[in-house]
């Protein structure tokens, strides 16, 4: 209790008193309590004052979150101000039944591998480069946008296709380039910026950052100019299949625009002053390339990694392409941030199995938002109480709820026995002498 009170003192700033007690009171149950995190096993684990009321009072305030979170991770990250700090974002679906709970939907999951109702939350964390640590900062729930097409567009959008003689589309008469960098942001992008631009806004100065880290489904140029509206550099995926263009390299024959692309980039045969690393193990031999490269689609010039692995025995091979708007960074440091968005992964894996993201049946707004961010505010929560220099809660999670449960045991059982059980003698591992 005193280590969850100690690690928690830094939100007096921030929250009252009444909110931030019952916090306390709550975070202590939810590392303690086994099976199912919900507001009634909740107010069954939480000491006095943690009345079914009460939790339920906590779940229909609005809170602040991401300044909460950023609070309690804010130490965490300045204790080397020399390690590099980059943002990550990625979404997770919470499977759920109804039709009544806020942002319920029908979305994909590569977990389940097909569509299934629940909600979709995107999550922007701050990572450390260095020691491989994520911060969870900001989740909310992302509603699915309504498509609405009107019959008047699907009219206009029949009638203007034109092909030209030998029967292939071509561009209608009159007909003007359009600017790659002034790209009109879908809803899903939208969202995305606003919720970024939150979390650089809460980090201010605290720390610098440079890039930010999202999967595959950024590799496209509207997500990349997104990006770079908030002064960010992206770092994300390719298709396998995209079509890479050197830059032209030959001369200027002195009449009409100049030639910008070049030979196009051929995956098996990449020459070998792009080549930066070759390594061979267990018969695959793994060869890394780094390129600056056009694409037809992107507005901007890309700095490429490309990943080819080759299995010697058979002659079979594949390949990953890495991409980065930032053009001076270096090809290991593209591969290390990209390995870093897998750390969003584990914290979703902690927050389903051991803060209850799969488990709370609120559906209104405001409680289905503090729900999420409390299973999300619990996996910075634990890192911080392993992290501490006595290491008696144990190395892993299941450790440090063994610990906190076990304490709770011995608390109820020195009360039935009628002694007054001393916190102080608790948290040092010492009962009072039985009569």
């Amino acid at each position: 209790m005193y280590e969850i009170i100690t690690l928690l003192s830094s939100l007096n700033p921030i929250l009252d008193r009444m909110l931030l007690n019952q916090l306390v009171l709550i975070s202590e149950a939810m590392i303690a309590m086994p099976g199912r995190v919900t507001m009634l096993g909740l107010s069954r684990w939480t000491e006095k004052g943690g009345s079914y009321r009460t939790i339920q009072r906590f779940f229909s305030t609005e809170i602040n979150w991401p300044l909460i979170k950023w609070q309690l991770a804010r130490r965490l990250h300045l204790r080397n101000k020399n390690s590099e700090k980059v943002l990550i974002g990625d979404h997770t679906i919470v499977t759920k039944s109804g039709k009544k709970t806020y942002g319920i939907g029908r979305f994909f999951s590569s977990l389940h591998g097909k569509t299934v109702p629940g909600i979709k939350l995107l999550t922007l964390s701050v990572a450390d480069a260095d020691s491989h640590t994520c911060s969870p900062i900001i989740t909310s729930p992302e509603t699915k946008p309504e498509v609405e097409v009107s019959n008047k567009k699907v009219k206009n959008k029949k009638t203007s296709t034109k092909k030209a003689k030998n029967g292939k589309p071509c561009r209608s008469k009159g007909s003007k380039n359009k600017n790659k960098k002034e790209v009109e942001l879908s809803k899903h992008l939208q969202f995305i910026q606003i919720a970024l631009n939150s979390l650089l806004k809460i980090i201010g100065s605290d720390i610098n950052v440079l890039h930010f880290i999202f999967d595959g489904a950024f590799g496209n140029n509207e997500a990349l100019q997104m990006v770079r509206r908030c002064n960010l550099h992206l770092v994300s995926k390719l298709r396998y299949d995209s079509a890479l263009f050197l830059p032209f390299a030959g001369k200027y024959k002195g009449r009409g625009p100049r030639k910008k692309y070049g030979k196009r980039l051929d995956y098996k045969n990449i020459a070998k002053k792009y080549l930066k690393s070759c390594e061979t193990e267990d018969d695959i031999c793994t060869r890394i390339y780094q390129a600056q490269v056009w694409h037809k689609l992107f507005a901007d010039m890309l700095n490429v990694v490309i990943i080819v692995k080759t299995n010697i025995k058979t002659g079979a091979s594949s390949h990953v392409i890495l991409f980065s708007s930032d053009l001076h960074l270096a090809w290991n440091k593209i591969i290390e941030y990209y390995q870093l968005r897998f750390q969003i992964e584990f914290n979703f894996r902690d927050a389903k199995q051991f803060g209850g993201l799969e488990d709370f049946m609120n559906i209104k707004q405001t409680q289905v938002h503090n729900a999420v961010n409390l299973s999300m505010f619990m996996v910075n929560v634990s890192p911080a109480l392993l992290g501490q220099k006595s290491r008696k809660f144990g190395q892993s999670v299941n450790d440090l709820k063994s610990w906190f449960r076990a304490s709770k045991y011995v608390q109820r059982i020195l009360k039935l026995l009628g002694q007054n059980p001393d916190p102080i003698l608790l948290a040092r591992g010492k009962c009072p002498p039985t009569s």
